[in-house]
């Protein structure tokens, strides 16, 4: 585990004032729902927030700015993201997957107490950035001609371009059905293999458009999907968010508080049914304002909501997101 690229000291102990929102702006990253994760922090205003997709740092930001006792670790996988970051006299900066991060908050606490105490929340941004996006050579965008690439950061295993030139039919129609949830899965998973060899992003989506029928084709790019899903491959996102739920839950003290905000339904899926079996047997209603502790649940659920209409507007991006937040009720 590398440590942090960026380390004041000590930071969780400074008391210096934050930003200003305008500078929660970023052209690196438009963060979704900024209000709405400050809101659902709010009850853990002083203490230690992890940022586990750090990002363009706009969620972050934005929480430093509005609780002048806080203090941010920021997890990313992406070095990219880490050379961009902003510096603050309250943010620690750690490149690393947020699969990993309970081994980056232990490093982060150190010993003082012996084992560091419980941080009080975990933000989860997931999906792609902005930048990720725009940037041709990431080989994320089936709109930008690039490399296939698709990778994070430099932990994935594999880029797109060996999944697509190398996987057989049965293994490429898998995750295509899997991650991508497309109707003609095995029809492109034939064509791809046929068109080999695949070079580049705007040849890998071309192949993909002619393999479906043009009467099926839903709104939108007919690549989408298969992009999508090499992408979820590459990056092992899946597991990643399995593995980073469950150490958040582990990590936050009781009162402290996970929100996860997730852009379609495999991920969406994986955090409401984490949090209803954390949630089972709790009987404490979400909006009341005074936290009680329920000894027959782990997690307190606090509800979901939506980008509304104008930041809809603003950042088409945040169409499909989906904010989800808990309470831990036990320790």
């Amino acid at each position: 585990m590398e440590g942090p690229l960026l380390r004041p000291l000590p930071w969780w102990r400074q008391r210096s004032g934050g930003l200003t929102m305008d500078q929660t702006s970023s052209t690196y990253h438009e963060p979704v729902m900024v209000h709405e994760v400050v809101h659902f922090m709010e009850p853990v205003a002083v203490g230690i927030i992890v940022d586990g997709t750090f990002g363009g740092g706009g969620h972050a930001l934005a929480l430093l700015h509005r609780f002048p006792e806080l203090a941010v670790i920021g997890i990313d996988r992406d070095p990219d993201a880490i050379a961009n970051a902003p510096v603050h006299p309250r943010l620690s900066l750690v490149q690393a997957n947020f699969a990993e991060l309970a081994e980056v908050v232990a490093g982060e606490r150190g010993t003082d107490p012996p084992g560091g105490p419980h941080v009080d929340g975990v933000l989860l941004d997931l999906g792609i950035s902005s930048h990720q996006v725009d940037t041709a050579e990431r080989g994320f965008s089936f709109r930008r001609a690039g490399p296939l690439d698709m990778r994070m950061g430099p932990d994935a295993e594999l880029d797109a371009s060996e999944l697509v030139n190398e996987w057989d039919v049965d293994r490429l129609a898998s995750i295509f059905r899997d991650y991508g949830e497309e109707r003609f899965a095995r029809r492109i998973a034939r064509a791809i293999v046929a068109a080999r060899p695949v070079d580049d992003t705007e040849t890998l989506a071309a192949v993909v458009a002619d393999a479906i029928p043009a009467a099926a084709r839903r709104p939108g790019h007919p690549a989408r999907r298969v992009f999508q899903a090499l992408r979820i491959a590459v990056n092992d996102e899946l597991g990643a968010l399995a593995a980073g739920l469950d150490a958040a839950i582990e990590a936050i003290r009781p009162g402290g508080r996970v929100v996860v905000i997730s852009y379609h339904s495999l991920e969406d899926r994986l955090v409401k049914r984490r949090f209803a079996t954390g949630a089972a047997g709790c009987t404490y209603p979400p909006d009341l304002p005074v936290r009680g502790y329920d000894s027959a649940a782990e997690l307190r659920p606090l509800g979901r909501t939506f980008p509304n209409a104008e930041e809809i507007e603003e950042n088409p991006r945040a169409r499909s997101a989906v904010l989800r937040a808990v309470e831990k009720v036990t320790s």
